[in-house]
């Protein structure tokens, strides 16, 4: 149960983030035991606030139980993805191209699966990256295993803006 856990939990959730103005980044279920950690990851253009995230704590744990679509004794916990946000979705990484990111592959591409540089391309099949040691690369979205981007906070200290 615990793989359908977080894609059942986005079909209910997401139509509720969006009527809120938010979107649904990230779900993750943790199972633990008797008490499982479900982790709902929500953003907005100019950050979310914390009213939001309890808004749709109470919104989503009634709306959860309502659909029996937890298994029993979960702690629900909704946050705002940080500076460092991670990219899941085709439209995430359009949306951060141009913009420094760090990537790992399922299997290794040229050697490695750790990459580190700016999000050149971002297309229907895959991303391009400038890796900052290999150079221009093609990644298929079906090998990243984990994508984010990097804020480069250096660049805040100088005062330079995109």
């Amino acid at each position: 149960m615990s793989v359908q856990v977080p894609n059942a939990v986005a079909g209910l959730v997401e139509p509720v983030a969006e009527a809120h103005g938010l979107e649904l980044v990230e779900v993750q279920f943790a199972p633990a035991g008797d008490r499982s950690v479900l982790r709902l990851t929500l953003d907005r253009d100019g950050g979310v606030t914390v009213d939001d995230l309890a808004r749709m704590s109470r919104e989503v744990g009634d709306l959860l139980d309502a659909n029996d679509a937890m298994p029993a004794g979960y702690t629900l916990e909704c946050s705002s993805p940080g500076v460092n946000r991670p990219l899941n979705k085709p439209a995430d990484f359009i949306r951060f191209c141009g913009k420094p990111v760090s990537l790992q592959t399922n299997t290794a591409i040229e050697g490695q699966r750790k990459f580190e540089g700016l999000l050149v391309a971002a297309g229907e099949d895959g991303i391009e990256i400038d890796d900052r040691s290999r150079g221009r690369l093609s990644v298929p979205y079906g090998q990243i295993a984990k994508a984010r981007y990097e804020h480069d906070f250096a660049r805040d200290l100088r005062g330079e803006r995109d």
